[in-house]
């Protein structure tokens, strides 16, 4: 069925309908091959709608990307502290997404994002015990820190589950380590340092499950490869 450009827009969850009639007129979007205008009819079925030239995908298109979220965005679709989120960095995506899981407003690194709620749900179950890998820089006592980390089973009277803990390089007063935890407790590898008498200088998320960061940019997001969306479905 044909409607409004700006109505299809704000339909997908790209924008507003007052931005996209904005998009429409810097010519921003076009519809199969040609700059659109203003009050242009088109049918996401059939017609190839382009914003910015990223396709703009129906609402039941479901949609997996991979986001390096840098330091200083909160894991949200919209602030009341007016901070920057996530979701201003993959709003290009052409299809509203959602984040699967929490990296913390000063943490960075790999962010599964998308608006498929039953994988969203899979991954985030605690029954399922889906391993997340850190890799920490801390100062203070750092001598003996990847064997206290590992052996630490009570946080703040919680039960955690073992962590599989590595130094990847280290000095008498500081180290990056490599940390495994299979839960998602809240900040739960910040509170396990502070626990261990660690501070946290930069912490990075670089795989989740069988996904991997790799070089991926800071700021940057890629759609999941098919075989990367198989290995997740698996679970």
């Amino acid at each position: 069925m044909e409607e409004r450009l700006q109505k299809l827009l704000s339909a997908a969850g790209v924008c507003s309908r007052r931005t996209a009639e904005g998009y429409i007129a810097a010519g921003r979007v076009t519809v199969n091959g040609f700059t659109a205008s203003l009050g242009q009819r088109a049918d996401l079925e059939r017609d190839e709608i382009r914003i910015d030239g990223r396709r703009l995908l129906s609402k039941a298109a479901l949609v997996y990307l991979m986001l390096n979220k840098p330091r200083g965005y909160v894991t949200t679709l919209s602030d009341e502290k007016g901070r920057h989120t996530a979701a201003d960095l993959v709003k290009d995506c052409g299809v509203r997404v959602y984040p699967v899981g929490r990296l913390d407003l000063n943490s960075e690194g790999l962010l599964l994002m998308t608006n498929d709620g039953e994988l969203a749900q899979r991954m985030t179950h605690p029954s399922h015990e889906v391993s997340k890998t850190y890799h920490v820089s801390v100062s203070g006592a750092v001598e003996g820190a990847a064997e206290r980390l590992s052996a630490l089973r009570d946080l703040e009277g919680e039960v955690i589950r073992p962590a599989q803990v590595s130094v990847l390089r280290g000095s008498e007063e500081t180290a990056e380590l490599s940390v495994t935890i299979h839960e998602g407790k809240n900040r739960q590898v910040r509170r396990m340092c502070a626990a261990c008498g660690l501070t946290v200088r930069r912490l990075r998320r670089v795989r989740e499950h069988t996904l991997e960061l790799g070089t991926l940019p800071i700021g940057a997001w890629r759609y999941l490869t098919k075989k990367e969306i198989d290995e997740l479905k698996q679970l």
